[in-house]
This record gives structure tokens, C-alpha cells and sequence, in this order.
């Protein structure tokens, strides 16, 4: 039986294959984006650990009322700042299936802003 994997999955695992194959070691700063909301993670693969995280659903994100792209500029610079506390300043950006425009853009800029380097 042939086992049938989706477009958006497919996407994704070509995006992590290539920042695996060129990015080695590194943690990864990964994006998961929905209709309403956004998330994003810096995870270590080699230890299978998340080490910060943040995302628009947290009480002070979801309090500021405003366009989706402020919401993802905001989760942007909270996981920037709790990575910097934890002493990670680069990482490699994991887009996922999701193309790098809009939500995703505004994330990647603000983590750049307030001191992640990918």
C-alpha cells in the first residue's frame, strides 16, 4: 500500500531537509501559522527539546486588538527576547510549508530586530 503524504507536508520536510543538509547543528526557529493565530518555537533537534517559544494566543499578545501582522510582529520579538535570555542568538528560520511573505515575514523581521541572527 502506497502511502500518500499531503502538499503542505511535503513542503515542510523539503524545507527542514534543506536547512538540515545546509544548516547542521543549529537550533531552528520554526513557524506555524494558522487563519487566526501564529507560533513560533526555537527547537534543538539533536536533543528534541523546545527551548523558547512564544505565540498570539498568549494573554498579553491577545489582548492588543489590531491586524494579525502586528500579532505576528509582536510574537516575533517575545520569542527573540526569551531565546537572548536563554543564551541562543542564532538559529536557523523554518518557514515550514509556509511561503516566506505576509505573517511570516513580519515574525522573521522582528526576531532579526530585536537580536536573533539567521
Amino acid at each position: 500500500m502506497k502511502k500518500t503524504t499531503s502538499t503542505h507536508a511535503k513542503r515542510a520536510l523539503r524545507t527542514r531537509n534543506r536547512l538540515k543538509k545546509f544548516g547542521g547543528g543549529k537550533l531552528r526557529l520554526s513557524v506555524f501559522r494558522s487563519a487566526k493565530n501564529i507560533s513560533a518555537q526555537i527547537i534543538d533537534d539533536l536533543h528534541g527539546v523546545t527551548l523558547a517559544s512564544a505565540s498570539s494566543l498568549e494573554a498579553d499578545i491577545r489582548s492588543n486588538e489590531g491586524a494579525k501582522t502586528d500579532a505576528a510582529t509582536k510574537v516575533g520579538e517575545i520569542v527573540a527576547k526569551r531565546a537572548i535570555e536563554k543564551g541562543v542568538s542564532e538559529v536557523m528560520f523554518d518557514r515550514g510549508s509556509y511561503i516566506f511573505h505576509g505573517r511570516v515575514k513580519a515574525l522573521a523581521e522582528a526576531a532579526r530586530a530585536a537580536g536573533l541572527k539567521f
